[in-house]
């Protein structure tokens, strides 16, 4: 449509993200002023030659923001606090001495989220949910989503689960945080926890709170070194399937040998499954928990598949585990809400779920493939690593030899100028450390997340990243 200057790209995919994202972009640089009144869904639509649905999921993305307003009657129009001045930040970069919580490399494509998918799970769970469901529930959750998760883990993820070792949660680190106090009641101290070196300096704080003591342990090409986990350890946190932030997949060797180290010890393995929905150049890959279930907790969430602002999230952990579990969750805060539980069940269940990660894990390729090209051609002395999955790249500076014509030794400075040149560019880019200080908190490498770049702005990104490198 002329008036608006929207360009969709039908090649790029995410239609509905893109026009979101060029109607937001003419209500921040004015050209669209506070009260200007939008096409309708349809007459967009037939001018852009798409579906009225893709206008209608950009329209509604929109107006969750605030930069929309819809009124029966009066159409669609720009918010009243919406436009130039609007104090809100760019999407994709994060501005300095931002909180912990909010957009990181990590992050999946928000703009992304099956609004109609979860719409239509939610009014069927409100149109058949009988009245009783709405009470005060097991905190565990509820059983619909337990069996639903169950089947899943088993079908996807080659998990040995029942319905009766799923705990509902509210994320992560809600799992992490409650099975770690459970380890500390049973033992009358915070437990001895092994963590990967390096890891996520966010879940660190999270870790100490529960009165653990963080032992860190090396991670080479093959995942941790399972020979250098500490004698007399309670436990272990490791991310197998991809792990952050190297991207390393656990090998088999090192899987075998951490289910025996498990069995031989007595210690807990607490599986983080970060990142196994997005696979790319790899067969999948099991869980852990499928090989040692009696020595295994198996911690998932819909953070990166669905939204981190669902906060829905289990664990599959050994009986006993789960049952202290559950009352953990019982005395704090008596559960989850159940209609999020019974909607997320029946996307599940209907298939909408799997059609979601099937259609989000070619994209994600796409954006992938075309961030590892423009950071070739623009930044050749980054080497790439841990690309076969998840919504990250792992980049070491400098780590390829003198040989790459005219890029020039100073084309690569440190993690933490690289850090701020991608931040400067509109990448999501964060420095990846040491866990616990260890080697002076030297920075070892550079994570770059691709969920939110659309594939047609990758190479502008990347070329001004690399002119920020340039003057420096």
């Amino acid at each position: 449509m002329g008036d608006l200057h929207l360009v969709v790209d039908r090649s790029a995919g995410g239609l509905a993200a893109q026009i979101a994202r060029e109607v937001r972009d003419a209500v921040r640089s004015g050209r669209l002023g506070p009260g200007a009144r939008l096409p309708a869904t349809r007459d967009l639509a037939r001018d852009l030659g798409l579906s009225r649905g893709v206008v209608v999921e950009a329209y509604e993305q929109l107006v969750a923001e605030g930069v929309l307003e819809s009124r029966t009657g009066a159409g669609t129009r720009v918010a009243t606090g919406a436009g130039r001045h609007a104090a809100e930040e760019p999407a994709g970069r994060e501005g300095e001495g931002r909180p912990h919580y909010g957009h990181r490399p990590t992050s999946p494509d928000l703009g992304a989220f099956p609004r109609q998918a979860w719409l239509a799970a939610v009014r069927h769970v409100l149109a058949t949910l009988p009245n009783d469901a709405l009470d005060y529930s097991d905190p565990g959750g509820v059983p619909a989503l337990r069996r639903e998760l169950a089947a899943y883990l088993g079908r996807v993820r080659a998990a040995d689960v029942t319905p009766e070792d799923v705990v509902i949660l509210t994320g992560m680190a809600q799992g992490l945080s409650l099975v770690l106090h459970a380890l500390a009641r049973e033992r009358g101290r915070g437990a001895v926890l092994a963590v990967e070196d390096p890891t996520s300096a966010r879940q660190l704080p999270l870790l100490r709170r529960t009165g653990a003591r963080l032992v860190p342990v090396p991670v080479d090409g093959e995942g941790i070194v399972v020979e250098d986990l500490p004698a007399g350890a309670d436990a272990v946190l490791v991310t197998p399937a991809h792990q952050y932030p190297t991207g390393v997949v656990l090998s088999p060797r090192r899987r075998a040998a951490l289910a025996d180290w498990a069995a031989r010890t007595g210690a807990l393995v607490l599986e983080d499954d970060y990142d196994a929905e997005f696979r790319f150049d790899r067969d999948p890959v099991g869980c852990l928990q499928g090989l040692a279930p009696g020595r295994v907790v198996l911690a998932g969430s819909v953070s990166k598949a669905l939204a981190p602002g669902l906060r829905l999230g289990w664990i599959a952990a050994p009986p006993g585990l789960a049952r202290a579990v559950r009352l953990a969750r019982e005395e704090f805060d008596l559960g989850s809400p159940v209609i999020e539980q019974y909607a997320l069940a029946h996307l599940i269940a209907s298939g909408a779920y799997d059609r979601h990660l099937r259609r989000m894990r070619r994209e994600y390729r796409r954006r992938r493939d075309a961030l590892v090209g423009a950071l070739a051609e623009h930044l050749p002395r980054l080497a790439v690593r841990g690309i076969s999955a998840g919504l990250h790249l792992y980049a070491v500076p400098d780590a390829v030899p003198d040989t790459v014509p005219d890029a020039g030794t100073d084309m690569v400075p440190d993690a933490s100028a690289l850090a701020a040149a991608a931040r400067a560019a509109g990448l999501s880019a964060e420095v990846a450390t040491p866990a616990l200080g260890t080697a002076e908190g030297r920075p070892v490498g550079l994570v770059i997340g691709f969920a939110r770049l659309p594939v047609h702005r990758v190479r502008e990104a990347v070329r001004a990243m690399a002119e920020e490198v340039r003057t420096r």
